[in-house]
């Protein structure tokens, strides 16, 4: 009996170390006094159906356990059983991610969902916008992140101290940011006061700033030097790449050697374009069918584009060249003097319109940018389950409006953001803006439930006429049970693709 009984507290006891957590599970009843206690936390509010939650959670985990030791809590929020909770908090979507300061201080995660990722993030929100820089706090502060920067300036100058005060500020979610006023640490690294260092565990391991202190100017040097020369495109550093401002010049090949030699081979070129063009090798064999994105066959590798990001414009090389310094020199030349044009990727123009208006890339602007009308217009891919679930309710909407009073004066549209070029850069599936009519170049991005209701309120608040119709008379599905319903019937579509 004794033997047995130990064994099964063995058990248990292995079972609750498998099943340990660092990640908080909170509830109505405790979540604002957690909050209270703890001077930064990450809320994670969830649903258990959801598939981006479930790819999250491993993720999510490590996170929590490697800020642990720096008493920064991950917390959790099922909004299946929690519904009032997260309604307080406003999400509307699964998951939502927040950075909490107690509970009046409450501001979006903006990084990407992996554990690295977070730690990283949540890192530099623990540390002041700008940190004093000793000569005993150097080489740690150096490994805060994968990049920092530290401005060593003289202490009577204020007037640089405020000025890298104010970049701080501005991308203090992206960099740590230090300052000293050491002379002589200044001496020791080499450098010449006023002079911004960033360090970085990559390249050459650190680039330096001698320019007129400017905040624009040290932002612009932060975003370049943080880049790496000829990085890797990926999930985790797509949207970098993307929110960067500059070309992005794609070098595809399938294996990791063929990319070393590639990078190797067009090393003189990324130096001598950097922060004019970004330089980027993509596993041709993860991602092969973002060449077709960017108008390269999908089948043939190596293969090399340049994307104009601003513009979304495609400059593919031409795949039945070989890929050599000389060859890719030419071709960057001719891209950066502005003596070649985009490859422009278009179905058909349809020749009948429905409620919904099948847009292509060769009436884009006759549709979305007629600037007599407000346009709504859905950027789909046929794979996504999103997409096919928000269809039938889309053509609900297209045929409201299509038989109202505002149907010259609102199109509800639609374009297969992956066989037409588009002006937008579309990083998720569906995605939905508004074009008001006399303010094309500022359009609006829907990121409420995907329901008829909230799609006309969106339009009503949004566009210039401010047009509103009635649905018809059938009672709706409450909205959490529709979107419960629908989330699980997306989740159940959703085929496997490798996005970027």
């Amino acid at each position: 009996m004794y033997r047995a009984q130990k064994f099964a507290l063995g058990l248990l006891a292995a079972a609750a170390v498998a099943t340990a957590s660092d990640v908080v599970q909170l509830k109505k009843d405790n979540f604002d006094d957690f909050m209270k206690t703890n001077d930064l936390v990450l809320a994670e509010f969830f649903a258990p159906w959801c598939g981006h939650c479930k790819a999250l959670a491993p993720e999510y985990e490590e996170a929590a356990t490697s800020l642990k030791e720096k008493s920064i809590k991950l917390i959790k929020v099922d909004c299946t059983e929690e519904s009032d909770l997260c309604q307080t908090h406003g999400v509307e979507g699964y998951p939502t991610l927040k950075v909490f300061r107690g509970l009046d201080n409450v501001s979006p995660y903006k990084g990407q969902r992996k554990a690295a990722a977070i730690t990283s993030y949540m890192i530099k929100q623990s540390l002041p916008a700008v940190s004093e820089v000793t000569k005993d706090t150097l080489e740690e502060f150096k490994k805060a992140d994968k990049a920092v920067l530290v401005a060593y300036v003289d202490a009577a100058d204020k007037v640089s101290s405020e000025i890298f005060t104010q970049a701080a500020e501005k991308l203090r979610d992206n960099y740590p940011f230090g300052i000293s006023t050491d002379a002589e640490l200044a001496e020791a690294e080499s450098v010449e006061r006023p002079a911004v260092v960033l360090y970085k565990d990559f390249d050459e391991g650190k680039s330096v700033f001698y320019q007129k202190f400017d905040a624009e100017a040290i932002e612009k040097f932060a975003k370049t030097a943080a880049t790496p020369l000829i990085g890797e495109v990926g999930p985790e550093t797509y949207s970098d790449y993307m929110s960067a401002g500059i070309p992005l010049a794609y070098i595809f090949a399938e294996t990791p050697e063929e990319r070393k030699e590639l990078s190797d081979k067009l090393k003189p070129i990324a130096e001598a374009q950097r922060g004019v063009i970004n330089f980027g090798t993509i596993d041709a064999k993860a991602f092969g069918a973002h060449a077709g994105n960017l108008n390269l066959k999908t089948d043939k590798f190596p293969a090399f584009a340049i994307q104009e990001v601003a513009k979304n414009q495609k400059f593919p090389f031409d795949q039945d060249k070989e890929i050599t310094i000389e060859s890719i020199k030419a071709f960057v030349d001719d891209f950066v003097a502005g003596k070649m044009e985009p490859s422009i990727k278009s179905e058909p123009i349809p020749e009948t319109q429905g409620p919904v208006a099948t847009v292509v890339a060769k009436n884009y602007n006759d549709i979305v940018l007629d600037d007599e009308k407000d346009v709504l217009i859905e950027f789909y891919a046929p794979w996504c389950g999103h997409c096919k679930a928000l269809a039938p309710k889309y053509e609900e909407l297209g045929a409201l409006y299509a038989k109202s009073e505002f149907k010259d004066k609102v199109v509800i549209a639609k374009v297969d953001a992956t066989a037409n070029d588009v002006p937008d850069e579309i990083q998720g599936f569906p995605t939905l803006k508004l074009y008001p009519a006399g303010a094309k170049s500022e359009p609006v991005t829907y990121s409420g439930s995907r329901t008829v209701e909230d799609l006309i309120k969106f339009i009503a608040e949004n566009g210039k006429y401010k047009a509103s119709v009635s649905e018809e008379a059938e009672e709706p599905a409450s909205s959490a049970t529709e979107s419960a319903t629908e989330a699980k019937s997306e989740a159940a579509k959703e085929t496997d693709h490798d996005e970027l």
